[in-house]
């Protein structure tokens, strides 16, 4: 087949960056990857990227293709031909690039390394016991187990691009790895340090993560597992947590998200108060609604008996997300 690419090229000694364009001919059953091979072999040998297993296991070649994070390894290229398009292929994004595809992976793994990515066990010495748990109890993380750490979630993250501070999708899906593990006794501690300011509660909510994501990992729903977990505990201290306290209160009351006392509830009296010319304003424009008499949905009964019947069943927590 005729494949035709747009790379961009970069070079962060000089700045410069160009977007390059190659064409070439290329097996029918050619991936991404094979098409960079191909360039590099017989067009340009300067050309950078990441590969190792080609498998689809190590995740050395996350790179975007057309602004959206792949594998160039899982990536086939003969419909994309066949159809004329010519992909543009770039480095993945929130990292920094150090040459045309490949980027710097360091900050990646400093988020992970703050995770404690490790077993922390309850037992000084297993001795010969032999500690079995349940499938049951190990299907809370069987997906976060599939991560390859590959990076795409990261490079599609509106809220790291936004606060680079952001612990990230695959750093927390490493910690709810962790924290959902039956074996491991640091769960609190985990639970506490995910929960700081740039922890669990600042993901927007975005689900990009979970739409490139080339393994299943979900990492918006480890996101909330360890959200769901933190509620379970009593860590709710912080805003993000207050604010989805609020919303289950809301629409179990009313099946409405009342707004009205959403800031209050969220981030406090002085706060609201601060913002009440804000408020007032809204309220000028029609986009505050009366609070009282509350409106209530229509069947709320239903939706609270729901509400207690999941309460009655005892599955709460990461399990309740899994269920």
């Amino acid at each position: 087949m005729q494949v035709a690419l747009k790379i961009w090229r970069y070079d962060s000694k000089t700045g410069d960056r160009a977007l390059k364009d190659y064409e070439f001919d290329a097996p029918d059953e050619a991936t991404l990857l094979d098409c960079l091979d191909i360039v590099k072999d017989r067009i340009d040998g300067s050309l950078a990227f990441r590969k190792s297993c080609r498998m689809m296991i190590c995740g050395s070649c996350g790179m975007r293709m057309d602004g959206a994070a792949v594998l160039a390894c899982k990536t086939r290229m003969y419909e994309i031909a066949e159809a004329g398009h010519i992909p543009v292929i770039s480095a993945m994004g929130n990292l920094p690039v150090v040459k045309d595809l490949v980027v710097d992976m360091e900050p990646f793994w400093a988020k992970l390394r703050a995770m404690k990515p490790w077993l922390q066990p309850g037992y000084a010495d297993p001795g010969e016991k032999e500690h079995l748990f349940s499938q049951e109890q190990m299907n809370t993380i069987h997906k976060e187990s599939l991560c390859i750490q590959c990076g795409c979630c990261v490079s599609e993250c509106n809220a790291m691009e936004s606060s680079p501070d952001f612990m990230g999708p695959a750093a927390l899906a490493k910690g709810m790895r962790f924290v959902g593990d039956p074996r491991d006794a640091a769960t609190v501690e985990r639970l506490e340090d995910y929960s700081t300011e740039h922890g669990i509660w600042e993901c927007t909510r975005c689900y990009f993560c979970q739409e490139r994501c080339p393994k299943g990992v979900d990492p918006r729903d480890a996101i909330a597992k360890l959200g769901a977990e933190a509620m379970r505990h009593g860590i709710d201290r912080d805003m993000g947590a207050k604010h989805a306290n609020w919303f289950v209160v809301s629409a179990k009351t009313t099946g409405w998200l009342r707004e009205t006392e959403l800031v209050p509830k969220t981030q406090g009296i002085v706060t609201s108060i601060k913002q009440m010319k804000f408020a007032m304003g809204l309220a000028v424009k029609g986009k505050v609604p009366p609070p009282f008499p509350p409106h209530v949905a229509a069947n709320q009964k239903e939706a609270r008996a729901l509400f207690d019947l999941v309460k009655e069943q005892g599955v709460s927590g990461a399990r309740g997300i899994v269920q």
